[in-house]
């Protein structure tokens, strides 16, 4: 998926704007910090996209009753 399909109307989007981020002057322990950052991201976004999923199918369910 293509970060202009997700975020098509912000173009100052921090997530863009982070991948187009030159990485060549960054050092080694640079690096490793910013995937450890972003590896973080990744379960904070996973956890949210789960509580979000199962609160739309409790309140499914309580609707469907």
């Amino acid at each position: 998926m293509d970060l202009d399909e997700l975020f098509p109307d912000k173009p100052d989007d921090p997530l863009k704007l982070l991948t187009k981020q030159d990485l060549d002057p960054l050092s080694v322990d640079e690096l490793q910090a910013r995937i450890q950052l972003l590896e973080a991201e990744i379960v904070r976004v996973k956890a949210k996209l789960e509580n979000a999923v199962n609160f739309r199918s409790t309140a499914d369910e309580l609707f469907r009753k």
